[in-house]
């Protein structure tokens, strides 16, 4: 049974802190790719999209070259606050975080950009401040489409393995999540506890991108009704 329920606690938490990261990056730069033109826009759209096309392990490797003990970022870190990211499950946040951000990115510049924009502007019209129309117009607007995106998100999360493997390492009880443990019982010929593990997984994302599948479909058709 802790063999179980201690990955599956570390990986929703995981998920959890991931999919929180991912939202608040998310969601602030798509609203401001879909509101503000600017040079290099696409480029910086491409950008935020490649950790979805991008090996995991190449994902990995960058991630050790910036948040490594060695890295741009992981080197003043350590040195300032003594603080390290590598096998730790902090370090697993940030490779999740990073492997997730595009499915809530991609999810919610769709959803601002489908808003009629002479809303915005009749609520500025009456008044509102620019975070005023954010939180009160915007925002709520785009809500089924950014939660679809999140819960995709958060599964994703979830199944992470190569960039969390190269970050986090996969030690038991530290670092090993879900889809590590499923390795490790493969590799060790435990048949039982891995189809375990593997169902749980299973269901937990079904269950997830079910949940997604019924905001999009709310959304589309609220879309229809306008």
């Amino acid at each position: 049974m802790t063999q179980t329920l201690v990955p599956l606690l570390l990986t929703l938490k995981v998920a959890g802190f991931a999919t929180l990261g991912a939202s608040l990056v998310g969601v602030s730069v798509a609203f401001l790719l879909a509101r503000v033109r600017f040079r290099g826009r696409e480029w910086l759209d491409a950008f935020l999209t490649l950790p979805l096309v991008m090996p995991p392990t190449v994902l990995g490797y960058y991630l050790i070259v910036i948040i490594g003990r060695r890295g741009w970022i992981g080197s003043w870190l350590y040195e300032t606050f003594g603080v390290t990211l590598m096998f730790t499950w902090q370090g697993a946040v940030v490779a999740s975080t990073v492997v997730s951000l595009p499915l809530v990115f991609k999810a919610a510049r769709s959803a601002f950009e489908s808003i009629d924009p002479n809303l915005e502007k009749a609520a500025r019209t009456l008044g509102l401040s620019e975070a005023g129309v954010f939180f009160r117009v915007s925002f709520p607007l785009a809500w089924p489409g950014i939660l679809a995106g999140t819960m995709l998100a958060f599964a994703r999360a979830m199944g992470e393995f190569g960039a969390t493997l190269m970050v986090a390492g996969n030690l038991p009880g530290k670092t090993q999540t879900l889809s590590l443990a499923v390795y490790d019982a493969v590799q060790a010929g435990n048949e039982r506890m891995a189809a375990t593990l593997v169902i749980i997984t299973s269901l937990v994302c079904m269950a997830v991108l079910v949940f997604s599948g019924r905001m999009l479909k709310t959304r589309y058709l609220k879309e229809v009704d306008r």
